[in-house]
């Protein structure tokens, strides 16, 4: 057990293969502190590492400046997505932040195509710890710590060896990434604002902010504009060639998309998951299940990808319990 993870231990946690639990479960409307290390992160440096990581992802890798992160999918030859990065760059470093459970096969198709280009792949899951904050109070608790915050949506600001970044959504909400020695002040200031919560309750926030995911039952399902990659700002089409680019590029440029991920509400006890089979009024494959999480008042929170023509004829259902539609934090016309 890493020693981050025995601290945990001391505020109350259990730990179970990467995931920290509680057993209390917050409001809807408490601001929560929540440990991240149930995502993976690569660094990747060396001369070739931006050229490299730009002819692989769909958004622009020159971009990441430091001060700025974004969102960018990586895709196979068909323009279908394997994962999708969380993205940012440090100090000659690029960090891509995914499922965790995605981390070795990732790893290693990219190193496949290193080849010849001056570029090394490292995993620093474990080398860094990174905590999710948000709620309405998590503005001013990093103020009180840090003295000043990013305020635009994927800003990032740098405060010695710790990164901050503006996570977009209408709630505040932030990713603090920090070295193991640190962030246990880190979390001990901040747990006196917000209360410690687990990556479900993490997970309701990010679905909320319509933030897709790409995990094993989902790899190679979506192009990326299917589950709003595009609306996110997660896809270049000016940078260039990268892998997936025709496929992508042409959904893009030949009209209107077809398919999109939607927000929406199932009143069920149990718990839908990333790739089951939505239908439509007369029983037909309307599209399926991103992503899922427990509302904190019952029932479950998806984002869902549905072929628009079924959302016009409505009602779509998953498991013969039918899907409430909510408004999305962006609109999903382009």
């Amino acid at each position: 057990m890493s020693l981050w993870h025995e601290f945990l231990l001391t505020q109350g946690a259990s730990v179970n293969d990467h995931t920290a639990s509680f057993s209390h479960k917050p409001a809807a409307n408490a601001t929560i502190l929540t440990d991240l290390s149930h995502y993976g992160l690569l660094s990747l440096e060396g001369e070739d590492a931006v050229t490299f990581l730009q002819g692989q992802v769909t958004n622009d890798v020159k971009k990441l400046d430091g001060i700025q992160s974004h969102y960018s999918g990586y895709c196979t030859p068909k323009g279908r997505l394997l994962a999708l990065f969380l993205a940012f760059s440090r100090q000659d470093k690029i960090y891509l932040q995914f499922d965790r459970a995605l981390l070795e096969a990732i790893s290693k198709r990219l190193r496949m195509y290193v080849l010849r280009s001056k570029v090394v792949i490292t995993d620093s899951s474990d080398t860094t710890v990174r905590l999710g904050l948000a709620g309405e109070q998590a503005t001013s608790a990093l103020h009180a710590l840090f003295g000043d915050v990013p305020a635009a949506e994927y800003a990032m600001t740098a405060f010695d060896d710790v990164i901050v970044l503006r996570l977009p959504g209408t709630l505040p909400r932030y990713e603090i990434i920090a070295p193991t020695e640190k962030a246990a002040t880190i979390w001990s200031a901040l747990s006196t604002q917000a209360t410690p919560a687990n990556q479900a309750d993490w997970d309701w926030r990010e679905i909320h902010a319509g933030i897709p995911d790409i995990v094993s039952a989902t790899q190679e399902a979506f192009v990326p504009q299917m589950v709003n990659l595009d609306l996110l700002n997660g896809i270049n089409f000016k940078k260039g060639c990268y892998t997936g680019q025709e496929i992508v590029a042409r959904t893009h440029y030949l009209g209107k998309v077809k398919r999109r991920t939607h927000l929406a509400h199932i009143a069920t006890d149990s718990q839908p998951k990333a790739g089951d089979e939505l239908q439509d009024a007369s029983g037909t494959a309307a599209g399926q299940i991103v992503r899922s999480a427990a509302h904190p008042e019952g029932g479950f929170d998806v984002l869902a990808e549905l072929r628009l023509e079924s959302v016009e004829n409505g009602p779509v259902s998953w498991q013969n319990q039918v899907l409430t539609l909510l408004p999305l934090p962006y609109s999903l016309e382009k």
